[in-house]
């Protein structure tokens, strides 16, 4: 009777490792690819990486001499440890040895790890989501600074947000977009400081012709006039939390509080509100890029959303230097870029809050020279980009979400003082 191994390998729910011409066997990784617990027979095998893995929680550590016990301890293990053991293998699969690349690089950082001992990464780090090769230790020796294990630590982001303004327009006069930005932002009860980022060609404006604000205003200019500059990891950026805004937008301080609420429960999200999808065109044979309004979305724009200031770094630091190319001389696709980066280290989607359609409307009908959206080629520049990303992965990370949070009572027809974003409904 012939059998099809591979089939095999992924019905099975253990899967024997006995040893082989060596201490260790082929089967061993096999079995982690198709989520077929390891049940190891060979004594004294030091198991790959173990300086940094808990194997304990993937696999079975039998003994080669009590192989008749075997069965029983099989049977013996409950439905919800055996998820959990499935779980874990394909965890570690991905995260370490699903290619030669992460087998390399895991390698070096623990190299890494044992040359440089007082800022080496915690075993948790590496055993659970996203993985040691995303939290990198040269951003922070201390789990709480990782947005990842917040929930596991039992701890919140702090109360406040950074605003984080890129703007590609002169400042003229009072009444522009960008001033009324930066009057709405400054109200809401979060907002620690705003940072401006002048991307503009021409020369900064003198002090006075910036609002009056409550909080401080930071300008950053002549440094980077690249598109992928607004996520730099810059040193005036001291909360966890980081608003991304366009100079357009249009937002209100009750849209900014709530959307800010919810990050502060997601705090490892992409959080926000004009919301895009990618899809996958059979007739072309490539990933497309879409707008249009459905009841499914995989990413978040950029130029309204909130994310963890850790994404910036790993935004400069993880990702390499020919996808900041392909953002800067398109200039464009910085957003899709971090709605790649967030969804890969998560394998989550983003959060999309509160229906905006006055985001799409002012977007769509601004005509001036300087606007990306009405550019004819902005779509095609866009799809291009999903596609050359998608490539440097190796897979599509971005998830599609039906899930939309709005605040609680916010269409109801009960008096406007019970609600407590009062004003959103009125936009």
């Amino acid at each position: 009777m012939e059998f099809d191994y591979q089939a095999l390998l992924h019905n099975s729910t253990f899967c024997l490792v006995p040893r082989g011409r060596r201490l260790g066997s082929f089967r061993f990784l096999e079995a982690l690819q198709a989520a077929c617990i390891p049940v190891l027979l060979s004594n004294g095998w030091e198991l790959p990486f173990s300086e940094i893995i808990d194997w304990s929680k993937a696999a079975i550590l039998g003994d080669e001499r009590l192989l008749l016990q075997i069965p029983s301890v099989t049977r013996s293990i409950d439905h919800d440890k055996i998820l959990a053991l499935r779980q874990q293998t394909q965890f570690l699969w991905d995260a370490y040895f699903s290619s030669v690349e992460k087998i390399v690089l895991t390698t070096l950082e623990i190299i890494q790890d044992r040359i440089s001992s007082h800022i080496q990464r915690n075993k948790l780090m590496w055993n659970v989501l996203p993985g040691g090769l995303y939290t990198l230790p040269q951003y922070s020796t201390h789990l709480a600074d990782f947005p990842f294990y917040y929930l596991r630590l039992g701890r919140s982001p702090a109360k406040k947000f950074t605003a984080v303004i890129q703007v590609l327009s002169p400042l003229i006069s009072q009444s522009q977009p960008v001033v009324k930005l930066i009057l709405a932002v400054a109200k809401s009860k979060y907002c620690k400081q705003i940072v401006v980022l002048w991307n503009c060609e021409k020369s900064l404006p003198p002090k006075s012709k910036w609002p009056s604000t409550p909080v401080p205003i930071t300008v950053i200019t002549g440094e980077n006039k690249a598109m992928s500059s607004r996520f730099l990891l810059y040193d005036v950026i001291q909360t966890d939390a980081v608003l991304s805004l366009d100079e357009d937008t249009v937002l209100s301080s009750n849209e900014i509080d709530f959307a800010f609420i919810v990050w502060h429960s997601f705090p490892e999200r992409l959080v926000g509100y004009p919301a895009r999808s990618h899809y996958w065109d059979n007739s072309k044979g490539r990933w497309g890029y879409t707008s249009k309004w459905t009841n499914e979305y995989s990413m978040v724009l950029t130029g309204a959303a909130f994310y963890h200031r850790y994404y910036n770094y790993l935004y400069s630091h993880y990702l390499p230097a020919d996808l900041h190319n392909v953002v800067d001389q398109m200039a464009n696709c910085e957003d899709i870029l971090m709605n790649f980066l967030v969804s890969a280290v998560t394998r989550l989607p983003p959060i999309k809050v509160t229906q905006k359609k006055q985001y799409k409307e002012t977007m769509m009908q601004q005509g001036t020279k300087t606007s990306r959206w009405a550019d004819p080629d902005h779509f095609a520049q866009r799809q291009t980009c999903i596609n050359s990303f998608a490539n440097w992965f190796g897979f599509m990370p971005l998830i599609h979400s039906q899930m939309r949070l709005d605040p609680v009572l916010f269409k109801d027809q009960v008096s406007i003082l019970r609600k407590k974003y009062r004003d959103i409904e009125r936009l």
